[in-house]
């Protein structure tokens, strides 16, 4: 059985803002990894998180599942969520699922941290 291949590093453009670059796949064996990273991203004041899924291979609807259960944890502690770098596909992906609704989608990273402030 093929293991999923998922990187994920965390950068902090400012102080109030965190991105969260993922390299790979998002499925559920996602979720030690991500939520870890969210952990490391959240810390010192952040108010916003920013995923970038630029270089998002794969994701199924476990990892969905888990963005839903990772938009919890920042709801809880009053943040927000952000993304860029969405494949025409996933935008429909999400889209359909209505995590537009609850995430931004931006192009780019500039356009994200612009609206971050």
């Amino acid at each position: 059985m093929a293991t999923t291949q998922l990187n994920l590093t965390v950068r902090k453009p400012s102080n109030s803002v965190a991105v969260i670059d993922i390299h790979g796949e998002v499925t559920g064996a996602a979720e030690t990894p991500l939520m870890s990273a969210y952990e490391e991203a959240s810390h010192n004041g952040v108010r916003t998180v920013i995923l970038n899924f630029s270089n998002l291979e794969y994701m199924n609807s476990s990892g969905i599942g888990l963005l839903v259960t990772l938009l919890i944890r920042v709801n809880r502690q009053k943040q927000r969520m952000f993304s860029y770098g969405l494949s025409d596909h996933y935008q429909q992906i999400f889209q359909l699922t209505r995590l537009n609704e609850a995430i931004s989608i931006y192009p780019d990273e500039t356009s994200a941290l612009n609206a971050a402030g």
